[in-house]
């Protein structure tokens, strides 16, 4: 269970931001509305801000005692990453995940939260509003794809797969140069590679049983902590490349998810060898 966080609720609250103040300026934003962080390709644009305030606004009138930690409160104050960990309950957001993808157009970005109770993740959402869909996980309650209707189905991830068969996500980006040459090199073993550029529709395509692995090397807890939770409640096998349990807390270790833990330690040898 989510502790005092009604995910239903959660979730709607996550639709709803994304209707009033992200998909009215989807290919619609002026140049004044979009700029760069610490890149050119670390964006913010004001359906990120706003769609942020407005779930930060309610979250805090439906549960005042939970810490909000949303990836642009992060920007403005960086201490406020560091509540995770010791806060009874806490609510992580990303108001839009993808934004380089929102920004250029391209209809492939969401909408995430996760639920802390006393430094464990125990709930996970990602909204996509362009199929107006959620995947949500609870802790102990499965993965589903759920849609506002009612409808839900519940999600497993692939059948486990011999490595040159394998098809998955992996962000190089963040590895370090000489690291990276080596893991790209290694990736000629796989059968395909792919990036979105938007973990949140990697994470439904792996918990949905599309692909047969996810790796980050950066881990920001907005971008990663839903989905890690929805992907092994999926069935899936998670770890940090240390083969520790990836905690609310951590940023860096890097994360690797599997089917299970034969091909997440056959991924580990042969592929991702950092």
């Amino acid at each position: 269970m989510s502790s005092t966080i009604d995910v239903t609720s959660l979730a709607d609250l996550l639709r709803r931001a994304a209707k009033a103040e992200i998909l009215p300026r989807f290919r619609r934003l002026g140049s004044d509305d979009v700029r760069a962080k610490s890149e050119a390709t670390d964006l913010v644009t004001e359906a990120d801000l706003q769609a942020e305030r407005m779930i930060k606004a309610e979250a805090a009138a439906l549960w005042p005692d939970a810490v909000f930690v949303g990836e642009e409160s992060v920007a403005a104050d960086p201490d406020l990453l560091g509540k995770i960990e010791g806060a009874d309950l806490a609510i992580v957001v990303d108001p839009v995940d993808g934004t380089f993808n929102f920004a250029s157009g391209i209809p492939a970005f969401g909408v995430m939260a996760s639920v802390i109770s006393k430094g464990e993740t125990v709930a996970g959402i990602i909204y996509d509003p362009m199929g107006d869909d959620w995947v949500i996980g609870e802790k102990g309650g499965g993965s589903w794809l759920r849609r506002p209707g009612g409808e839900a189905e519940r999600l497993s991830v692939a059948a486990p797969v011999a490595l040159e068969e394998m098809v998955g996500m992996a962000s190089t980006g963040f590895l370090p140069k000489p690291k990276r040459s080596e893991i790209l090199a290694n990736l000629a073993k796989v059968r395909f590679l792919a990036n979105y550029r938007c973990a949140a529709h990697e994470y439904r395509a792996f918990a949905g049983g599309h692909v047969h692995y996810l790796m980050y090397n950066k881990l920001m807890p907005w971008d990663h902590l839903a989905g890690t939770l929805i992907s092994i409640e999926a069935g899936a096998h998670a770890a940090r490349f240390d083969g520790s349990p990836y905690l609310p807390h951590h940023t860096s270790g890097g994360l690797l998810i599997a089917p299970d833990k034969d091909c997440w330690d056959i991924l580990r040898r042969e592929v991702f060898t950092i």
